[in-house]
């Protein structure tokens, strides 16, 4: 037996599992080529599902021997994708970029003669083309069954993605546009009306910083919610007072008690937690004509990372949680994101998001509602100023803690009525703490 043999292992790269619902991807990207090295947590491959686009890193270090799928094949969850070869630490690897495959060693191209391949054996888009000079996500497409999108629409509009692949921003950004080209011909003349002006905005000079995956992921994501979601937000007062003055007595005896710092974010919880019990329908998400009330109460909280980008860990059953253990988890969760060591399980599943911008320094804000859900709860900073209390002796003036709290309802299912009472509820609760 070789050396070679003693010390690296053919493995067999599965794809993994990307989520509870998603059954199968479709590979978008591969980063690296048949006899490149890599390391461990290199990413391998980009793959796509209905939900996101996920980038999957590599187990540990090696080399990839075979690719088994190409670029637009969908795959089942689990399925093999590629085989590696497992090197250890004696084993010199050959890094990426010192080997590459040649168009005569890639496989031949495939393909319905209605796109030009490049010698790289993939498709180059051409405008004007439909479906077959195109590769689309299965995102991309079930966004363009949502918004009543063709493939010849799709087609005209511009792409960012690597090798002209549309991307989610892109076609958000048309749609916020206007959607100009949806009515555009393939090959218009002047004689032919009304032409779409190819406006030139000055967007002005300076550094230029490319956005990071996440933020990328995170843009996507508010505008999907800004374009799906009809938003309305409602506002209330509270008078925080009350819960300031026993926060202030118990939070030294608390953290003798149980080593944990006692924040205000969990007392926040636990009154979301209690209105959503008192107003279910809050607790709800949409599912094209139906409306989903949630059996489990999980709330999220919006979080910012080391890197400033935004993250919502979750809260699991807050309903079946006392305060204790609510500081316990909200605790935990905290400086998991702060370590960026969040799991996928801490941050899915959240059925309601609290975003605490009085963290920050601001009096309210107007938070953009984390898909699925019906709404989002943002608490303002705590502010003492002086407040006319009404007495059954008289009025008088008094200095209290007072917090704006605004809420962000999607208006498809939750009507004023309902936002206005819940967001009051919320209130009623902080103030009788």
């Amino acid at each position: 037996m070789s050396n070679q043999n003693k010390t690296e292992t053919i493995v067999e790269f599965k794809l993994p599992k990307m989520g509870e619902s998603i059954t199968e991807g479709t590979i978008l990207n591969w980063l690296v080529n048949e006899g490149d090295a890599f390391e461990e947590g290199d990413i391998l491959v980009e793959v796509g599902t209905d939900k996101v686009d996920n980038e999957v890193p590599a187990p540990f270090s090696g080399i990839l021997v075979e690719k088994k799928y190409e670029a637009k094949d969908v795959v089942k969850i689990g399925e093999g994708i590629a085989v590696l070869r497992k090197a250890s630490p004696q084993t010199p690897l050959r890094r990426k970029g010192e080997r590459r495959v040649s168009p005569t060693e890639a496989s031949p191209p495939r393909g319905d003669g209605r796109g030009a391949f490049d010698e790289r054996g993939e498709v180059s888009p051409q405008r004007g083309d439909v479906r077959g000079a195109f590769f689309y996500s299965p995102l991309v497409e079930n966004i363009a069954r949502d918004y009543h999108i063709s493939y010849e629409e799709l087609a005209r509009i511009p792409a960012s993605g690597a090798n002209d692949r549309l991307r989610k921003s892109d076609i958000f950004k048309y749609i916020e546009d206007g959607r100009p080209a949806q009515f555009t011909q393939p090959a218009p003349t002047p004689s032919q009306g009304f032409q779409v002006p190819d406006l030139k905005f000055d967007k002005g000079t300076g550094k230029r910083i490319e956005m990071d995956r996440m933020r990328q992921m995170i843009a996507d994501h508010m505008v999907y919610s800004k374009h799906v979601s009809p938003h309305v937000t409602a506002y209330v007062e509270a008078d925080m007072t009350n819960m300031v003055n026993w926060r202030n007595e118990h939070k030294t005896e608390f953290q003798e008690r149980t080593g944990e710092k006692l924040s205000f974010t969990p007392l926040f919880i636990q009154a979301v937690t209690k209105a959503i019990q008192d107003f279910p329908k809050i607790n709800s998400s949409m599912d094209e004509n139906h409306i989903i009330v949630k059996d489990d109460i999980n709330i999220g909280m919006a979080t910012a990372l080391p890197s400033g980008n935004l993250i919502v860990p979750v809260i699991k059953n807050s309903d079946k949680k006392d305060l204790e253990q609510l500081v316990k988890v909200v605790n935990s969760l905290a400086a998991k994101a702060r370590e960026n060591k969040l799991s996928s399980d801490d941050t899915k599943d959240s059925t309601f998001t609290i975003s605490n911008v009085g963290t920050f320094g601001s009096l309210m804000g107007t938070p953009i509602i984390n898909q699925p859900e019906a709404a989002i709860l943002a608490t303002g900073i705590i502010k003492k100023r002086a407040e006319v209390i009404e007495k059954e002796d008289g009025d008088s003036i008094e200095i209290r803690s007072m917090m704006y709290l605004s809420l962000s309802f999607d208006h498809r299912i939750v009507d004023g009525f309902l936002a206005g009472s819940f967001l009051r509820r919320i209130a009623d609760y902080l103030e009788d703490y």
